[in-house]
């Protein structure tokens, strides 16, 4: 269909990308489900839940394939998909669920990462990658037929060689460019999961290959049963994917599951007007303590990190809505404009309104 003189593909053949499902209730699993007392978790989940919901994933599956060995295929970057899955510039996180069988994932030029049934890889920065499984294989090039993949929705797909069988299901996360930066900046070009070793992750997996059963097969709702079950599926992903960080790990993802630096992310709101003394009494820990535990995880201390928050926030509210400077900068908690101008300005080259009309342009071609 067209709109604004381009072309998207249809809402329900792009399964729906442009609705939003705020995935802070998605990370809560069943009460059946695996839990873990330890409040580390419960607190890292906190944080989780805080940020996805505020960098607003909207998340979808849009290949349904059964490979016979021996294959090969190699994705492009993901800002080639963008302009298929919405009108506003957005970056693409690309995962792949393996149900069935083995493969092996690269991104260019690196180490081949071994997968087998139950595994998720994932791309956070949307790298050109490959995946198969054999040998002597020239991979299939899908940017060549990328509108032909998006467009088939979840209708099963067939190649190979006919020798062993593996099958997977791949999707993608849109999100805010500059939100997302925040807790995608310490993740490697791929990495893996698995979801299948215990009964939240065999849950979890049992019931994206039923939504994709029913999608297939056009039953009502199931596109939107399956866009969700994606948003959950990467936050279930991102939650084990903290656990096995080695202790010594640092960044984002590995500040969150520290109790101090947790709960100062979970608790530094940016409209709120923090202090370091606020912030420090309210996460229980003396000034110094907290300084010197976000300088060790984030490289930054905790008011110089909220400000740089602040100011993603503030760009991603310009592009995003019509909301007046001056609003925006009382919502990211500047109390006057001419402060959040200056502010804004340092981060990103040029002032508030100057910036929202070049990433208009941006998006415009």
């Amino acid at each position: 269909m067209h709109r604004d003189g381009r072309r998207y593909l249809p809402a329900r053949l792009a399964l729906l990308p442009a609705l939003r499902y705020h995935v802070a209730y998605l990370t809560k699993r069943p009460s059946n489900l695996a839990r873990s007392p330890d409040n580390h978790v419960e607190n890292r989940m906190d944080v989780l839940s805080t940020v996805l919901k505020t960098v607003k994933l909207e998340g979808a599956m849009f290949y349904n394939a059964e490979f016979s060995a021996s294959w090969s295929f190699r994705a492009p970057a993901s800002h080639l998909m963008a302009p298929y899955l919405s009108p506003e510039p957005r970056h693409v996180i690309i995962y792949h669920l393996l149900t069935h069988g083995q493969a092996y994932a690269s991104v260019e030029d690196g180490q081949r990462v071994s997968l087998s049934a139950g595994d998720i890889v994932v791309f956070p920065h949307g790298d050109p990658h490959f995946m198969g499984n054999g040998r002597d294989v020239e991979p299939r090039d899908h940017a060549k037929i990328l509108q032909e993949i998006l467009s088939q929705g979840l209708k099963l797909a067939r190649m190979g060689g006919g020798g062993e069988i593996t099958r997977l299901i791949c999707g993608y996360l849109v999100c805010d460019p500059q939100l997302s930066k925040a807790f995608l900046g310490g993740l490697p070009p791929i990495f893996k999961v698995n979801i299948g070793n215990d009964s939240s992750g065999k849950w979890l997996e049992n019931c994206i290959r039923y939504a994709v059963e029913q999608a297939v097969n056009s039953q009502s709702g199931s596109e939107i049963v399956v866009a969700k079950l994606s948003e959950a599926l990467f936050a279930e992903t991102l939650r084990r994917y903290v656990d096995l960080l080695p202790p010594g790990q640092t960044r984002w993802l590995a500040g969150a599951r520290d109790t101090d630096v947790g709960n100062a992310l979970m608790h530094g709101q940016p409209s709120d007007s923090w202090t370091i003394a606020e912030l420090a009494k309210r996460v229980g820990v003396s000034r110094s303590v907290l300084a010197e535990r976000f300088r060790h995880f984030l490289g930054v201390p905790p008011m110089a990190y909220l400000s740089r928050w602040r100011m993603q926030m503030g760009a991603q509210l310009l592009t995003a809505t019509s909301h007046s400077v001056a609003q925006i900068a009382a919502e990211v908690g500047y109390e006057s404009e001419p402060a959040f101008n200056r502010a804004f300005k340092r981060e990103f080259g040029s002032p508030p309104a100057r910036f929202r009309v070049k990433s208009k342009v941006a998006a415009a071609h």
